[in-house]
């Protein structure tokens, strides 16, 4: 009776201990990860996705994001070590490289295939030409960053020549253009969501140009980091991109209004039919890539737009700042 009582007892025990081993194994451990991004903008829709749908915490990332407001500081934050990846214009990397740095920033994901701003004029004008753009002002970008070459890029397809057809105002600040615009200040201006949009509704201006359908499938913005950190972390790497290309998936499988309501908490001062209306436009013209592998013809056309805008002294090359591994497994 005694050794049919132990052996109960010693089973019960053995189980409770069995299952605590298996709930610490169970127990994932979260890898702590800070994201700098150069703007916070309806544009990079997909991975908003991926944090509100929980694909990071799938994938065991305690994802920190944090706003650089402008490639130059994300780019910095990267290099410095504040940031562990950074989201950002290609050519910054080219930049850095070009420069002689020792442990050059890497790319490993590209999200965006098409320029995310707009061109705005004063009025409603369906019969839209660049031809209409000659002897005006425009309120552009900063010097060297992509939305001001990418609009240089398309001026120059057209045969515009930037410097001497119009004047472009390059001394506003990024995020300041469409107030500048509504007091008065350029015939036209380019604008990233939701400037545009917010000119529209005010009836302060009109967008009568997509510089995302213009210009073609431009490598806009990708997900890098040091090299180091990639030969350190290649777990963490694809478990990144693992939770973007579900990101990626939701896009292309939910409709604007759907993709809209899942990124809402992401944008608060936004109403719901500002954001929904924003992520048709980009949805419309196929702004978000179906996977993010970063292929060597896009980053070629990257580096012609740069050479157009008399920003690269020497082409960077393909195998040393771009990395293909991590989005070609990320694919279903």
């Amino acid at each position: 009776m005694k050794k049919r009582l132990f052996a109960a007892l010693l089973s019960v025990v053995m189980v409770i201990v069995l299952s605590a081993c298996a709930s610490q194994e169970d127990k994932k451990e979260m890898v702590d990860i800070t994201l700098n991004e150069v703007a916070h903008s309806i544009f990079y829709a997909p991975m908003y996705v991926a944090i509100e749908e929980g694909y990071f915490e799938e994938q065991d990332i305690n994802l920190t994001l944090i706003c650089g407001f402008g490639a130059d500081k994300t780019m910095t934050a990267v290099i410095s070590g504040e940031a562990d990846i950074g989201f950002m214009g290609s050519e910054a990397s080219i930049y850095t490289y070009n420069e002689g740095a020792k442990d050059y920033v890497v790319n490993f994901a590209q999200l965006t295939q098409r320029a995310g701003n707009f061109f705005v004029a004063r009025e409603k004008m369906p019969d839209f030409s660049w031809d209409d753009i000659k002897g005006s002002t425009v309120l552009g970008g900063r010097k060297g960053g992509m939305p001001e070459m990418v609009f240089e890029y398309i001026l120059k397809q057209n045969d515009i020549d930037p410097a001497a057809d119009l004047e472009i105002n390059q001394s506003i600040d990024f995020g300041s253009t469409a107030a500048a615009f509504s007091e008065g200040k350029g015939d036209y201006t380019v604008e990233f969501e939701p400037g545009a949009t917010s000119l529209e509704s005010e009836g302060k201006g009109y967008v009568v140009a997509s510089l995302g359908e213009d210009s073609g499938y431009v490598p806009y913005t990708a997900y890098s980091a040091k090299q180091s950190f990639i030969d350190k972390n290649p777990a963490i790497i694809q478990n990144f991109v693992n939770a973007l290309q579900k990101g990626m998936d939701y896009v292309q499988s939910h409709t604007p209004e759907e993709i809209a309501k899942a990124i809402e908490p992401q944008f608060p001062e936004t109403d719901l039919d500002t954001i929904t209306k924003i992520v048709t436009r980009y949805y419309d013209q196929k702004t978000w890539k179906d996977n993010l592998v970063f292929e060597e013809s896009s980053f070629d056309l990257l580096q012609d737009i740069l050479e157009s805008a008399g920003e690269l002294d020497s082409r960077a090359p393909y195998k040393d700042l771009v990395v293909t591994k991590f989005a070609q497994k990320a694919i279903k």
